[in-house]
């Protein structure tokens, strides 16, 4: 009979300080600095264990990206260029290697959820990724973290229904478009409206066989925790006891929390703590307790830190 671990796994590495999309700009390597400098007395726990990432291949990128839009990463970073073509991501020579060890950070977390060495893990990788679509990079993002281990978790280990969550300040416009006709990943996102990318609108709930698998709750500027738990709690639970999902991923920017430079949403650490435990029992109903939370946005340093504190503290005490 396989054991499981009841400890929480944290991918973090160095080589997530390689990607610097250069001065000044909000998705610095300082971030993963503040990250894993809040996150060093919590790896010391004997309830956490540090999964060393690996590089992605090229097969399971293309699991969720067009072999097009490699090939234009590749020749755009090679070339020396300031910004991929495709869109607003700012990139530097080890751009594409850094976003490898990125999706491949969270494939391995995914392998060490399915195989019982940790029950949920939190992957402190750059770039992020939820806005990258099939065919194109944009809003700092290059590949998709979340989407292609998602894809990694169906493929290798037969998982059938999964629920990606992301509760970023912006909507996942790549994320959504990916899923947006498959009814086997539902895909739920709280976020400011307007703001970039434009996307994420109510309507907006899937097509084709997906009908019925997107579910968007955006809020204006100012919205606080009540709000958004109110949607975890009055809008995905109701969802999730028809879905019934197997494995949950977390898009986790913390770009909502009060004080952040690009969003204009008031939640508090205590907020997020709370939604990380409301995602984990569901996870914990239906999902065997797999949970896998991935880094997005979050912009202001100190907070960005004690947000990814609570959150990882929530993950390890659930």
């Amino acid at each position: 009979m396989k054991r499981f671990s009841r400890k929480t796994g944290i991918v973090v590495d160095a080589i997530y300080r390689e990607h610097e999309p250069g001065h000044g700009h909000p998705e610095s390597p300082y971030r993963y600095d503040a990250v894993l400098k809040v996150l060093s007395p919590l790896i010391k726990k004997e309830e956490v264990q540090i999964i060393k990432p690996r590089a992605a291949r090229e097969e399971e990128i293309l699991y969720c990206h067009t072999r097009e839009y490699v090939e234009v990463v590749k020749k755009d970073i090679a070339s020396d260029v300031m910004c991929l073509s495709t869109g607003d991501t700012d990139i530097c020579p080890r751009s594409y290697e850094v976003a490898l060890f990125a999706v491949g950070g969270v494939i391995c977390a995914v392998d060490a959820v399915m195989s019982g060495k940790v029950k949920n893990a939190f992957c402190a990788v750059r770039p992020p990724g939820h806005h990258a679509t099939a065919d194109r990079g944009m809003g700092f993002c290059i590949f998709n973290n979340v989407a292609i281990a998602a894809r990694h978790a169906q493929k290798k280990h037969g998982i059938e229904k999964i629920l990606i969550v992301d509760w970023d300040v912006h909507h996942g416009n790549g994320t959504q478009e990916i899923f947006y006709e498959d009814p086997s990943v539902f895909y739920f996102s709280i976020h400011q409206w307007p703001c970039y990318p434009g996307t994420g609108r109510a309507g907006e709930r899937g097509s084709g066989e997906g009908k019925g698998t997107t579910l968007n709750c955006p809020f204006s500027p100012g919205t606080g925790g009540g709000e958004i738990i109110d949607a975890f709690n009055q809008s995905l639970l109701p969802a999730m006891r028809l879905f019934k999902p197997q494995m949950i991923f977390i898009s986790a920017g913390f770009d909502g929390r009060i004080g952040d430079p690009i969003g204009n949403f008031v939640l508090t650490d205590d907020d997020f703590a709370e939604l990380t435990r409301i995602v984990v029992n569901i996870a914990n109903e239906y999902a065997e307790g797999r949970v896998i939370s991935v880094l997005e946005g979050g912009y202001a340093l100190d907070g960005l830190a004690s947000a990814v504190f609570a959150h990882v503290e929530a993950l390890i005490s659930q």
